[in-house]
C-alpha cells in the first residue's frame, strides 16, 4: 500500500482537534470568456500614482480638493495630494478597509478590527460603534453613507481579516449587514446569512442596498423601500471574479471591483468538505494562489453588465478592492498592490 504524504499525514490527525466544519458547495460552471467578459487590457492605460510608496489601500475616497484617502495594512490613513505628496495623517491601530466622506469632511471608516470609525479634519478618530448586542464585531469590511447620514456597513465574517480565507474554505453564511444612525447611535442588524459580505452601495434613490457576496460570486440587493422593503434577492450571479467593493456612480450604476479571476482548483475543491478541511491544516503556500489580474465591471441596478476593464498580466494593476467613480476617472485601490490607478473613461 503506497503511504501518504506526511503533510496529509498531519493534517488527518490535526482535524479531531481543531473546529472546522466546511460544507460542500456546488459553484457555477464559470462564465466563458466572451461577449461584455472578453478580455481586454484597458487598464494597461492607467496612470499609476504612488509607487512603492503606499501599503495595500483598499478602498478610496476623494475629498473636495482632489486629495486621494485611503486605509493602508499599518493601520495608517494616508492622503495623496494633487502634487503627489504622500502622508499619513492618522492612525487606527487596526486595519482600515472601506473609506468615505461624510457630509461635514469626517472620513467614516470601516476598520476590520476596530469597528466603524470616524476622523474629523485634524485626524482625531472616534469609535463610532464596535460591537453589536454586546459581541464585537468580527471583520467591518466596508460602508455606504446615507442622504440621512446613516451609514450602512458590513461584517464579512466570523474570521478576522487576516483569516479570511478560512472563510473561503469553509463556505458558510457567516457575513452581516447593519446600519448605524451617528443621530441615535442605535445600530440595526437588516441582513445576515450572507457569504462573506463584502463591498456596499446604496442606489441613487436609496431604495436599495447591493452587498457583494465574495465567496458566491454574486451580489445581493437588499430592499429599503416600496412593497419588497425588507426582502433580499440575487441581483448578478455566477460572476468571472471574487467580487470586493462596490460603489455607486451619478448615473446611478455601480463600480464592482473584482480581486481576481476565479480559481478552477478552488472551484473543484468545493464540493469536499473533506478536501476542504485537509486544505485548512496545510501550510498556505499549498493553497490555492490567486492569479494576478485586474479588473473591474460597470453594472446598473438590475444586475446587467455594460463593461468592464481588465490587465489580464496583472503587472499594471491587480488585486483591485475598489473602484470609485469621480467626474469620468477611476480611482483604483487594492488590498495588497503598492499604487494606485487613475484610470480615464472614454
Amino acid at each position: 500500500m503506497k503511504q501518504l504524504p506526511i503533510y496529509i499525514l498531519i493534517s488527518l490527525s490535526l482535524i479531531s482537534c481543531r473546529t472546522f466544519e466546511p460544507q460542500a458547495y456546488e459553484p457555477p460552471i464559470k462564465p466563458e470568456p466572451v461577449g461584455i467578459y472578453e478580455p481586454n487590457t484597458e487598464l494597461q492605460k492607467a496612470i499609476l500614482l504612488a509607487i512603492g510608496k503606499v501599503k495595500g489601500l483598499e478602498s478610496l475616497d476623494v475629498d473636495s480638493d482632489g486629495n486621494i484617502y485611503g486605509g493602508d495594512k499599518d493601520g495608517r490613513i494616508i492622503r495623496i495630494t494633487l502634487k503627489g505628496e504622500i502622508k499619513a495623517i492618522a492612525k487606527t491601530s487596526g486595519r482600515p478597509l472601506g473609506v468615505q466622506f461624510d457630509k461635514v469632511g469626517n472620513l467614516i471608516i470601516a476598520d476590520a478590527y476596530k469597528g466603524l470609525l470616524s476622523m474629523d479634519k485634524s485626524g482625531k478618530i472616534t469609535t463610532l460603534v464596535s460591537e453589536y448586542k454586546g459581541v464585537p464585531f468580527q471583520f467591518t469590511d466596508d460602508l455606504d453613507i446615507a442622504q440621512d447620514g446613516k451609514i450602512y456597513f458590513s461584517d464579512a465574517s466570523i474570521y478576522e481579516q487576516k483569516e479570511y480565507l478560512y472563510d473561503l474554505l469553509e463556505a458558510r453564511p457567516y457575513g452581516r449587514v447593519f446600519v448605524y444612525d451617528p443621530k441615535t447611535k442605535e445600530t440595526q442588524l437588516l441582513l445576515d446569512h450572507l457569504y462573506f459580505a463584502n463591498g456596499i452601495a446604496l442606489s441613487k434613490n436609496e431604495d436599495f442596498l447591493l452587498v457583494n457576496e465574495t465567496y458566491r460570486y454574486r451580489i445581493t440587493k437588499l430592499w429599503l423601500k416600496g412593497p419588497k422593503k425588507g426582502s433580499s434577492e440575487v441581483v448578478i450571479e455566477n460572476l468571472p471574479g471574487f467580487p470586493d467593493n462596490i460603489t455607486r456612480n451619478e448615473n446611478g450604476d455601480f463600480w464592482v471591483a473584482l480581486f481576481t479571476v476565479r480559481n478552477d482548483r478552488m472551484d473543484s475543491m468545493h464540493p469536499s468538505p473533506v478536501v476542504k478541511k485537509m486544505i485548512y491544516f496545510m501550510p498556505k503556500f499549498m493553497w490555492p494562489k490567486a492569479q494576478p489580474y485586474g479588473y473591474a465591471l460597470k453594472m446598473d441596478g438590475n444586475g446587467k453588465v455594460l463593461m468592464t476593464v481588465q490587465d489580464p498580466t496583472g503587472e499594471h494593476l491587480k488585486d483591485i478592492t475598489s473602484v470609485i467613480e469621480k467626474k469620468r476617472q477611476l480611482y483604483i485601490g487594492s488590498l495588497y498592490n503598492d499604487r494606485i490607478g487613475i484610470y480615464v473613461l472614454p
